[in-house]
């Protein structure tokens, strides 16, 4: 059976994960912003902290852990790369290594860009992954670290796993990545779809987090970089993926 995965909202606009599984009792974290609505989250399903599962080393995934980690000792596993700023690290992970949850495997995907070392973690089964950000919905995360190159070849490479694949990625920016979005693909049907789903949404208090990576491919567009109507649209017809990727993305920088 697929996991349990629950969205947790944390701090201003952090979702946190947990992913459990009823057979085994084991039960994972996908970061940390912050420990309160976390330990709430745990209390009220009576859920066993197992692992914790780090993608970056930024305060606002990692600032939380040590407050779990006083009543939920578990085993924390985060990049290799990354280890030297994380905090400490029970096992460490590079890009093609995968481990066990549950029965399910793990799969550990290097998707650098917005950190060098930052990684997302992939579960077939479960048709699920956690990106954090890098790829985001409705965006991806700032270049703080890596490249534009670096960042469309980690995007490229979520891109590749199947539609069905839930993704689950780190914050509550939907709305305001619509609204650039539509600036540089402004005659694509689903987005405008997508973009009243998410106002009425966020209208609700409702989160827009998790999306299909289907919805992603057919209106993010950071992943949307080879689209001849986007390419056309910046007057950048035929050109090199990447480069249309660097230019949306300091687009977006200057929005």
């Amino acid at each position: 059976m697929p996991l349990e995965i629950v969205t947790i909202p944390c701090l201003s606009d952090n979702y946190a994960f947990l992913a459990h599984d009823a057979a085994s009792g084991q039960t994972a974290l996908i970061d940390a912003p912050e420990a309160g609505p976390i330990l709430a989250e745990l209390d009220a399903r009576g859920w066993k902290l197992s692992h914790v599962l780090l993608t970056h080393h930024h305060w606002d995934h990692v600032d939380g852990l040590a407050g779990i980690l006083e009543k939920h000792p578990a085993k924390v596993i985060g990049a290799a790369a990354d280890a030297h700023r994380l905090p400490p690290l029970d096992q460490q992970v590079t890009e093609g290594d995968s481990f066990d949850l549950g029965g399910e495997p793990v799969q550990v995907l290097d998707v650098s860009g917005h950190t060098v070392g930052h990684v997302a973690y992939y579960l077939p089964k479960s048709a699920a992954v956690f990106t954090a950000d890098s790829l985001m919905a409705l965006g991806c995360g700032r270049l703080f670290e890596g490249t534009a190159p670096q960042m469309w070849t980690s995007l490229s490479k979520l891109a590749a796993l199947p539609d069905e694949t839930i993704v689950y990625s780190g914050h509550e920016y939907t709305q305001s990545n619509a609204k650039f979005a539509i600036t540089v693909d402004p005659d694509n049907a689903a987005l405008q779809q997508r973009m009243a789903e998410i106002n009425h949404a966020r209208t609700a208090g409702q989160p827009t987090v998790p999306s299909s990576l289907a919805l992603e491919k057919a209106t993010n567009p950071f992943l949307r970089a080879a689209d001849p109507a986007i390419q056309a649209h910046l007057g950048m017809k035929n050109a090199d993926p990447a480069k249309v990727f660097a230019d949306i993305r300091a687009r977006k920088d200057r929005f």
